[in-house]
């Protein structure tokens, strides 16, 4: 019963990683923007430290963190959306439902090629900052696990919304799939505190897991010591959250499907 599973889930991500296999500029474009966010931002906290001192220090190391973990959100709901819109692109989404595939075993496809395309995404940019700033991401320590999960998740969940979304009002809605998760960077306190919001928006980033996961960041550099209070509040709502999008995606998913939309989207 597992392996026909695993091999139908395969089966999709290998049509997807054949795409990037003889085609450079879909592999450079995977490493592109968050290399390209890296030196932007890299530079400006280098300029900031340098004139701040020791204080300068962890603020680079806030900033720079704050920058790269972003991007695994990013690529991650990126991934799932992108591997989506090349199904609608290529007419494909009808062939794929013609076969045995279950709407779930696409998503877990899509979820584990986003993994892959987050990876080819930021590992280039956290090597990157290590060469150009000698900041070395990886020594946040085991925790930094706990933050890459957390941000990762909170990618598919925005990232099944966009899908369901795109089932729901077609080619329209593709435009989304870059847009949503930038909308949301203002209130994931990914440069800065929460407290720095107003305090009618102070609970809109609350309902983020990113906020958490940041503000952990924070605590961990400025103080050293782990916010496990807000690693479960971002595990919590990441639950949530992917449990409300798995529903909405469903719903979506057999409304398409009803009224014949698989066969139509994006034309």
């Amino acid at each position: 019963m597992i392996r026909p599973v695993l091999r139908r889930i395969w089966g999709l991500m290998y049509r997807h990683l054949a795409l990037y296999r003889r085609s450079w500029p879909r592999l450079l474009e995977l490493a592109y923007w968050p290399t390209l966010q890296m030196c932007i931002w890299g530079f400006t906290a280098s300029f900031f430290g340098a004139r701040l001192g020791s204080a300068g220090a962890v603020a680079f190391g806030m900033l720079l963190g704050g920058v790269l973990l972003w991007e695994i959100a990013l690529r991650s709901q990126m991934g799932v959306a992108i591997s989506f819109l090349e199904e609608v692109w290529s007419r494909n989404l009808a062939h794929v439902f013609v076969s045995p595939l279950r709407p779930w075993e696409m998503v877990a496809a899509l979820i584990a090629m986003s993994v892959v395309r987050m990876l080819a995404g930021v590992l280039p940019a956290v090597l990157l900052a290590w060469a150009l700033y000698a900041y070395n991401l990886f020594a946040l320590g085991p925790v930094l696990i706990l933050f890459a999960i957390n941000l990762m998740a909170m990618g598919w969940w925005v990232s099944l919304g966009v899908v369901s979304l795109v089932l729901r009002h077609g080619a329209g809605a593709e435009a989304l799939a870059w847009s949503v998760l930038f909308a949301l960077t203002p209130f994931s306190a990914v440069y800065y505190p929460v407290s720095v919001l107003p305090a009618v928006l102070q609970p809109v980033a609350l309902a983020l897991p990113s906020a958490h996961v940041f503000e952990g960041l924070r605590t961990l550099l400025g103080e050293g010591s782990i916010a496990w209070g807000h690693m479960a509040w971002a595990t919590g709502l990441n639950v949530a959250w992917l449990g409300a999008a798995a529903v909405l995606f469903m719903l979506e998913f057999r409304a398409a499907r009803t009224r014949g939309a698989l066969l139509t989207i994006g034309e």
